[in-house]
């Protein structure tokens, strides 16, 4: 077309280019001057020797504001280097290009013209150089700082060890290495039998909470921390521990070990195979048990322990035992500490609970305060804490070869994802993106499941104009809110949008309870918002997303997600599907971001323009039976 202005180029598929931005002609892209300049100028400079193609690509994202990978600029760089830098390329005497077999143009043999030996660096890009190395310099003291502190940790549980028990012999010539020379003449006469691994398997064995889980992925030396804890007061008379798993064959291969271990820890020390017992020369026991059934508790009624701890406690459907024999736990000894203990990778009929208990009040390695009152952690291991199994990469392929949820669950210790899971397509990989600016023109649209007991959940999605792509990109997610709290708080979130979003609501929330009041529907549409009823068939939601998180011929799903939606990401993870209805999910399970994702992909959002949308308005009346998304 001969009107088509300079320097626009035609759109060939949904990535738009750098340097350009889509044109108000229709399957044409506008060059931005600005950004080509920039480009120019740094493909220029890797070409000098100025620039690594990593940091051109970071001071051309900081220049430009828009972001380009290293990868990316080395495409630039490859498409457009014969037309930036001609001088570099064999030309013919007329001033043509010799071509390659591949009717490329052949570039000249040795060094660029112009190219310097060294990198020469302005003086902005030097003064970055320097306080990037500064930042290194203090991540290497800060590692050596946590490196001490680790020493530190060590040393203190060997002086507690040594000075509880002179016959306790737990602890290894590695870990004497860590200790001050007075410490290791101490005990230098100790027989030095294990060592801890660094890192969370010391962090568990030195752990002062009641309560704790030590897991994640798989091979992280959870068995035998759990065998050797419960030796902290095995010189205490009153001490008796119980170690538990789910059936008595699944405890064969801890009894091997502590056959190995605790005889040399403590000589003298016997086990008794009928009773699983072992007794100590100062009467302490350790014991160990099995719960197939709830019932199985009640072997233990009557029963008192110090120590009780439960490997691999996924493996509980329920925490009615584990609640159980967290009854049994007392002493007569005042110097007796009591402790539970656990281990566990993500899986397992128990996952809900454990994670609920656990894993979700508070961050990893932080102790906190569970509702029962005992003091609780979640302490995570990977494969990488057990130098013993990943150092030559044999265990660690095998995990690698699982199938994908059992990879992520023993792999890489996500709690996540679920075994059942409904949404099993569900890949980070492909469904989370990292936030960008959202075109202005874009439709935007919002779901929202009230609760007030429960969470009350709003997202906001936003429709990619070229190819229908549904983003989430934003997410409310909290309880105890009433309509009108609720609507504030949407109020305020929605300050950036350009546009009034329109939504859908749970129909729950229309309900009149025979309070005098508004309902929340009511009051959310006094406060302002364009709301109406949601379509709640679950069945047909459930196909909507499991179509919509397909992967398309262009390589990309309908769905994506914002980073920033933490709550939606793990309930696609984990929602269950339902025991006694496999075409829906678990009711029962965290469901409130779900709920909200299927009532707006039922209403149907469109990739119209808010701007056609008001030119093809034939009426100004607000209808909340409208067929269509929009108002």
């Amino acid at each position: 077309m001969s009107d088509i202005p300079d320097g626009y180029i035609k759109k060939k598929s949904s990535t738009i280019p750098f340097g350009y931005r889509v044109s108000s002609i229709k399957g044409y892209l506008e060059p931005i001057p600005e950004q080509i300049q920039a480009l120019n100028k740094y493909l220029k400079g890797i070409n000098d020797k100025a620039y690594s193609l990593r940091e051109a690509a970071e001071l051309l994202t900081s220049e430009t504001g828009r972001r380009i990978s290293h990868v990316g600029l080395k495409k630039q760089l490859n498409k457009k280097e014969w037309e930036i830098f001609p001088e570099n390329y064999e030309t013919n005497k007329d001033g043509s290009f010799v071509l390659t077999a591949t009717g490329k143009p052949k570039k000249k043999n040795g060094r660029p013209v112009g190219a310097t030996s060294k990198y020469t660096y302005s003086a902005e890009h030097k003064r970055k150089l320097a306080l990037a190395k500064q930042k290194k310099k203090l991540q290497l003291e800060k590692k050596k700082l946590a490196n001490k502190e680790q020493k530190l940790r060590t040393e203190e549980v060997i002086i507690k060890k040594s000075t509880e028990s002179q016959s306790s012999n737990v602890f290894t010539e590695e870990e004497l290495k860590q200790t001050t020379p007075t410490v290791r003449e101490s005990l230098k006469d100790k027989k030095i039998i294990f060592h801890p691994n660094e890192g969370p398997q010391t962090d568990f064995l030195a752990a002062g909470e009641k309560d704790v889980l030590y897991g994640g992925a798989a091979g992280g030396g959870k068995s035998y921390a759990m065998i050797v804890d419960p030796l902290r007061y095995a010189h205490k008379k009153a001490h008796r521990a119980l170690i538990l798993r789910r059936s008595m064959p699944e405890l064969r291969e801890m009894i091997d070990k502590t056959r190995e271990l605790y005889p040399q820890a403590f000589p003298g020390a016997k086990f008794k195979e009928v009773e699983k017992l072992w007794n100590f020369p100062s009467g302490a026991k350790v014991e160990f048990g099995f719960l197939e059934r709830d019932a199985d508790v009640y072997r233990y009624q009557g029963q008192a322990y110090s120590w009780i701890g439960f490997d691999e406690i996924t493996h509980l459907p329920t925490e009615f035992s584990w609640n159980y024999l967290a009854s049994r736990l007392r002493t007569t000894d005042p110097e007796i500490e009591t402790y539970l203990r656990c281990t566990a990778n993500p899986g397992g009929v128990g996952s809900h609970w454990v994670k609920k208990r656990y894993i979700e009040p508070n961050e990893p390695n932080e102790s906190f305060l569970g509702g029962d009152g005992l003091s609780r952690k979640f302490i995570p291991a990977t494969l990488q804490d057990n130098p013993y199994l990943s150092e030559d990469g044999v265990y660690e392929q095998m995990l690698k070869s699982l199938p994908p949820i059992q990879r992520r669950q023993l792999l890489e210790g996500n709690w996540d994802v679920a075994e059942g899971a409904a949404f099993v397509e569900f890949s980070p990989e492909q469904h989370i993106i990292t936030p960008f600016e959202l075109p202005v023109h874009w439709e935007r649209v919002k779901g929202i499941d009230y609760g007030y007991a429960s969470e009350s959940c709003c997202l906001w999605g936003i429709v990619d104009i070229n190819d229908g792509t549904l983003i989430i990109y934003r997410e409310l997610y909290q309880k105890g809110l009433t309509g009108e709290e609720l609507g504030s708080i949407i109020t305020d979130r929605e300050v950036e949008d350009p546009f009034s979003v329109a939504g859908v609501l749970d129909t729950a929330a229309w309900a009149n309870t025979g309070t005098t009041g508004p309902t929340v529907g009511e009051a959310l549409v006094k406060a302002g918002h364009k709301l109406r009823r949601a379509d709640k068939n679950r069945i047909q939601g459930k196909i909507q997303i499991h179509e919509y998180l397909k992967v398309r011929e262009n390589g990309r799903p309908k769905l994506q997600i914002f980073n920033t939606c933490p709550n939606l990401i793990r309930e696609l993870q984990s929602i269950p599907l339902s025991k006694t209805n496999p075409e829906d999910v678990d009711t029962h399970a965290s469901d409130h971001a779900y709920d909200a994702l299927r009532y707006m992909i039922m209403s149907r959002p469109r990739m119209e323009s808010p701007f056609d949308r008001i030119r093809g308005l034939k009426r100004d009346i607000y209808q909340p039976v409208d067929s269509t998304f929009g108002y």
